[in-house]
């Protein structure tokens, strides 16, 4: 008989921990795991993946920071659907799920943490605290998110890190004609040395830093070029930015791009300029098409780059830096398709979906034969207190 697990989502937005969902769920051998996705606020594109797939999804339409119609909607939905494991995915569903996961006493509940999260206000911590007891297994996609939900006060024995995986492009670089096409058409010379960032526009992310080190690299690498594909919160403003200094014709934003691998395959490096993350689907992204990568030097990052074998590594914040190693593979071309050719071999020992999805296997059998964790109640939807925006 097939296990029940109800995945619980804010959205199903293109974005880091959506697709790392979406892929766990489509690769789960059917004959053993049935899952219905529960989204509490809208759906996105990897609905259509997840439906093409089977797999029943349900979308709450939550509205507001607190909205008990979509909480009452979310019990409801789990009661319906009595799963063995409830897997709760970013703040607002771990949160969400964790309450409603009373109505299903008998349910392990797992929780997913993608990220360091140094953002979060001492009201949604104490949130966190608050529904250890309703957690049978918090994982992280690294060490480092680990480490940060252990500070928080996770025990040890419900913390588990399990990374990201993903899937080995099948498709090679562009060809020459193809990449003087592309770039022709971002109105770049044939011969540019594209540097790349694929990702969400957000303030950690440090783009601001990446185009101040291509901007001042031009003024002796004139070649260099960048392009910016994504969207976000910090995407207005640093469009300003590019205006203010005059660059313009050198850094290009793409926007929402809905086929990623179509800058991969046009890249020749790939930049992270993060100050936190959990584990980057961008940089594993990129490391798969044999990329060449340039990344902070914080441990999510560091976990994928080895410094001087598979990419180079920067101190955060620091754009000479970053100037300097866009030079070095500006000047060493053969320098950077061993980086490249490595990074790729690194990602398919270890971090493709099919080993992701096997951890994750492992653990979900692991607390089906547990007894049942001590309760924490019911909580209802009039003890549920302030809730956050969805994410």
């Amino acid at each position: 008989m097939t296990k029940r697990i109800a995945f619980v989502i804010p959205t199903l937005d293109q974005s880091g921990a959506e697709k790392q969902l979406a892929l766990l769920a489509t690769h789960l051998p059917p004959e053993e795991f049935s899952c219905r996705v529960i989204v509490l606020t809208r759906g996105g594109p990897y609905e259509s993946l997840l439906r093409a797939a089977g797999i029943d999804v349900r979308i709450l339409g939550k509205r507001f920071k607190f909205d008990p119609w979509a909480y009452r909607k979310l019990r409801r939905e789990l009661i319906e659907f009595q799963p063995e494991i409830i897997h709760t995915w970013l703040f607002a569903a771990n949160t969400y799920g964790r309450y409603a996961a009373g109505a299903v006493p008998a349910a392990k509940v797992i929780v997913s943490e993608r990220c360091v999260d140094s953002w979060k206000a001492g009201w949604q911590k104490w949130f966190d605290r608050r529904l250890i007891g309703r957690t049978d297994r918090l994982v992280g996609n690294s060490p480092s998110v680990v480490d940060f939900y252990r500070e928080l006060g996770v025990p040890e024995e419900k913390l588990v890190d399990i990374p990201n995986g993903i899937e080995l492009p099948d498709d090679k670089p562009a060809s020459s004609s193809e990449r003087s096409l592309w770039r022709k058409e971002l109105g770049f010379p044939e011969d540019a040395f594209v540097v790349g960032y694929v990702g969400r526009i957000a303030p950690q992310k440090s783009v601001r830093d990446l185009i101040w080190a291509v901007e001042t690299l031009r003024q002796i690498r004139p070649q260099c070029r960048l392009v910016i594909a994504g969207d976000g919160p910090e995407r207005p403003r640093l469009e300003r930015f590019v205006q203010s200094i005059h660059a313009e014709n050198h850094v290009r934003f793409l926007g929402h791009v809905s086929q990623p691998a179509v800058v991969y395959s046009q890249l020749d490096t790939f930049c992270l300029a993060s100050r936190f993350e959990g584990m980057s689907n961008s940089l594993l992204e990129a490391m798969s098409w044999g990329l060449p990568c340039v990344a902070s030097q914080i441990p999510p990052n560091a976990a994928l780059v080895e410094h001087g074998q598979t990419g180079l590594l920067f101190r955060p914040g620091d754009a000479v830096a970053i100037m300097q190693a866009l030079r070095t593979l500006i000047d060493e071309p053969p320098t950077g398709q061993a980086f490249g050719q490595a990074a790729r071999q690194h990602i398919a020992t270890r971090w493709t979906v099919g080993a992701m999805t096997q951890q994750w296997i492992n653990l979900y059998r692991q607390v089906l034969r547990q007894h049942p964790a001590s309760e924490d109640g019911d909580f209802g939807a009039e003890s549920f207190g302030a809730m956050p925006e969805s994410e």
